[in-house]
């Protein structure tokens, strides 16, 4: 059997006034991700049982795939996009009040069964 996949998965802590905002920054940037060298799911989830963290699940085919996407992404996303000299001080605060990764190893994995 080959090697298993790993799954991040982002614990972010998401007051209510701040979820429409985090929700549209995801919206925004779909796609973002699909076209990452061993990029294989990516789910936002929703809390709905009273709790105020969403969950980012990410699955890739291995650590090495998520470092790569994640060192690309820090450069493109830091890296003077649009905005001239000067505005720095003018990014968003971030809507999660705090972050934690999570990272699993796959052990095992099904889907339905075809008819």
């Amino acid at each position: 059997m080959g090697a298993m996949s790993i799954v991040k998965i982002n614990v972010l802590t998401v007051p209510e006034e701040q979820r429409e905002t985090l929700e549209k920054r995801f919206a925004a940037r779909a796609g973002a991700v699909e076209g990452s060298d061993g990029f294989e799911w990516f789910e936002l989830l929703r809390p709905v049982d009273g709790t105020d963290r969403y969950l980012v699940y990410t699955r890739w085919r291995t650590e090495e795939d998520f470092q790569k996407w994640m060192s690309g992404r820090g450069q493109a996303a830091h890296g003077g996009g649009a905005g001239g000299a000067g505005e720095g001080g003018d990014r968003p605060k971030p809507a999660a009040t705090d972050a934690t990764l999570w990272t699993f190893e796959v052990v095992q994995s099904t889907g339905p069964k075809e008819d």
